[in-house]
């Protein structure tokens, strides 16, 4: 009888945390981070006391609702690095980071600009950011991503995503996969880009060797 009722009260916290933490990403995307605590509770449908009790300050609960962002951004990179096609890869991080931006509507940008000291999570995304690094010089050896890319232009187009604007998420989500496949379209290496490098090159060993 105790072990049953232990249970239950372990698995009725794990509900109020769960309920917890999708009220607050949905407040947090909507209203900004601002959202009062005591509104999170209510739309979770637990009492102040219990929120506090499992988030005792609002940085731990935005913190918290950030994590789930970086593990979904570990999956996309890990996943693509797994790929044995680079170029592959590299396009699965293109989509699927556009799509995880269009539900998230800018809530890493705010969480970054409240929370400046996480120093964990800038030193997270260096981390990414490397890993993509990586992805790309072996996506350029296969001839398909285009040689002048550099990281910034990944990091340009993330910025520009958030230009992007819609009455509705499925309608986002769309105009972001159309952006994905644009932007797949300009890194990709084409023939004439490719004799466009190889004359330039030719060009530069040339004004060398005179």
């Amino acid at each position: 009888m105790t072990d049953r009722l232990s249970h239950s009260l372990r698995s009725d916290a794990e509900d109020n945390r769960a309920r917890i933490l999708d009220a607050a990403r949905t407040l947090f995307v909507t209203e900004g981070l601002n959202v009062p605590m005591r509104a999170i509770a209510r739309r979770a449908g637990v009492g102040p006391a219990t929120l506090y009790r499992r988030f005792p300050t609002k940085r731990d609960l935005v913190t918290e609702a950030f994590a789930d962002r970086i593990r979904a951004c570990h999956t996309i990179v890990d996943e693509a690095l797994a790929d044995p096609d680079p170029w592959r890869g590299f396009r699965l991080v293109i989509e699927r980071v556009c799509e995880l931006r269009a539900h998230d509507r800018g809530f890493s940008e705010a969480f970054m600009a409240a929370f400046p000291d996480a120093m964990d999570f800038a030193a997270d995304r260096a981390d990414t950011l490397k890993a993509v690094a990586r992805l790309a010089d072996r996506a350029k050896g296969t001839g398909r991503l285009r040689p002048d890319f550099v990281l910034d232009d990944l990091i340009l187009m993330i910025m520009a995503h958030r230009g992007l604007h819609a009455a509705s998420t499925a309608t986002l989500v769309a105009a972001s996969r159309r952006y994905a496949a644009l932007v797949i379209q300009a890194f990709q290496d084409s023939p004439a880009h490719s004799a466009a490098a190889s004359g330039r090159t030719g060009t530069a060993r040339t004004t060398r060797q005179g």
